[in-house]
């Protein structure tokens, strides 16, 4: 059995085998990978993100990888010095913290599950879930128009900074929007604008692993600051700006990736008026703000809306709602800051394509948008319902410190013999795709915890049938 723990060996030794599959013959699982080879869930993925890379497998969402058809390739010769040529760590004179682009937790999230794995693992809403018809009408409408495939404005179409501005709330205009590629995108042209190589970021513990991929290809310094039922600590925050001279602190303030906590109402002043006595901007990730379940009561309003100041930076998103392919999103913020988001945006990518942001002013403007988002919310709370029962029926009444009316996840706390990364593995070997806690650790090393997300799988019955399933491991000890 294969017990190394190297993805870039697996790689090599899974691309012996598929050279000499035909092409468009189906690769064995990743749920076989794991039981076959020993190893984790994520040493698979990273493998499977190579061959693809290499363009040997191609994946299909719920189908599986496939080898791909095979084409005359120029031999490659001793490549072996980029090892020495790609190491950022050890420049003579360098200084500050070295920026690094391996990001095994934010491309565990976007694995694709075979149709013999039950998908409680990624972030985006099922085919079932995300209102197709809507998203079809709006990109032939939007395909129509003649100005789609002129160059738009680099800040974004005007109607559509107009209407993220008015979605924020706030007293925001147009020129207080800048259009990007989604919420990943956004957060990456904030942290990098905002801060310089070796800087301290404050970040939540646990976060979103694209929070943590973000920080470090920026070269900056992660600070853990720890959160409870009402969010991120101020005062915690407060000393760790203290110590740190940090002037950057990211937050999900709603239904937070992956706890599911929320900022009550006294946290959300507290954390800004810390934030405004040390002159650092908050960069509120809002990525959940139209996930809301019917029972949630008021959502309270963003953190930028009661910030006059300029002291946030806001981050939104409509892919979480719609469709993983309708990468649209917007940064709102106040102030000369703006003017340093756009530079940078422009360095980033130039600007988003214009027949994606017709797109997407299309499927926010039809009549129908508001009641997709309820049908949605609806949907959404079921989901949650069966999917608390089933976590309650099998890791025990305390297993949920938190149950969210809003987002799409549950942080679920494992009894003390097991840990979170080898449940996710035990799990994927027995048709269950999890997220192991540590994902979210800024820090690194394990915790005691899974994320169980309940809307990337065909139905409500299968995250239950699911769930249940893991009975048998979680009783072992």
């Amino acid at each position: 059995m294969f017990h190394r723990s190297s993805s870039q060996e697996l790689a090599d030794l899974l691309a012996r085998e598929i050279e000499v599959l035909p092409a468009g013959a189906r690769i064995t699982t990743h749920r076989e990978l794991v039981r076959r080879f020993g190893v984790s869930a994520t040493t698979v993925s990273q493998a499977l993100a190579v061959l693809t890379q290499q363009g040997l497998i191609t994946s299909r969402p719920g189908a599986g990888a496939y080898r791909t058809a095979a084409r005359p390739v120029a031999r490659t010769g001793d490549t072996s010095w980029q090892q020495a040529a790609l190491e950022l760590s050890h420049h003579i004179g360098s200084a500050g913290t070295p920026r690094s682009f391996r990001a095994p937790a934010l491309l565990h999230t976007l694995l694709p599950s075979g149709p013999d794995v039950v998908d409680l693992n990624g972030g985006y809403l099922h085919p079932d879930l995300q209102p197709l018809r809507a998203l079809g009408t709006a990109l032939a409408r939007a395909a129509r128009r003649a100005e789609a495939w002129d160059r738009p404005p680099v800040g974004g179409l005007p109607e559509l900074c107009d209407w993220f501005a008015a979605d924020v709330g706030g007293g925001l205009g147009r020129h207080d929007v800048l259009v990007c590629g989604a919420g990943q995108g956004a957060l990456a042209t904030a942290l990098r604008a905002l801060a310089q190589p070796g800087d301290p970021v404050v970040v939540e513990s646990p976060t979103y692993p694209g929070t943590i991929a973000a920080a470090r290809s920026a070269g900056l310094r992660m600070i853990p600051v720890p959160l409870d039922a009402e969010g991120i600590r101020a005062d915690y925050l407060d000393q760790a700006l203290t110590r740190t001279g940090a002037r950057v602190a990211v937050v999900q303030p709603l239904f937070q990736n992956p706890t599911g906590a929320s900022l009550s109402a006294d946290r959300r002043r507290d954390v800004l008026a810390v934030a405004r006595a040390h002159g650092a901007f908050v960069v509120e990730d809002d990525f959940a703000r139209h996930m809301a379940h019917p029972d949630a009561g008021p959502v309270p309003p963003p953190l930028v809306a009661d910030d006059p100041d300029g002291t946030v930076v806001h981050i939104r998103s409509l892919t979480k709602v719609t469709s993983p392919n309708l990468r649209v999103g917007a940064i709102a913020a106040r102030g000369p800051v703006s003017a340093r988001l756009r530079a940078a945006h422009v360095i980033d990518s130039m600007f988003v394509p214009a027949p994606l942001q017709h797109t997407a002013l299309e499927v926010v403007t039809a009549p129908g948008w508001r009641r997709a988002l309820a049908a949605l919310g609806s949907a959404l709370a079921h989901r949650r319902e069966v999917a608390t029962g089933a976590v309650e029926a099998t890791f025990g009444p305390r297993a949920l410190a938190l149950r969210p009316r809003g987002g799409y996840h549950l942080w679920v706390s494992l009894p003390d013999h097991l840990d979170g990364g080898e449940l996710a593995s035990a799990a994927l070997a027995h048709g269950v795709a999890l997220t192991p806690g540590e994902n979210y650790s800024p820090a690194g090393g394990g915790t005691r915890h899974v994320r169980l997300s309940y809307v990337a799988a065909a139905s409500a019955s299968d995250v239950d049938n699911a769930v249940r399933r893991l009975a048998g491991l979680v009783s072992e000890t």
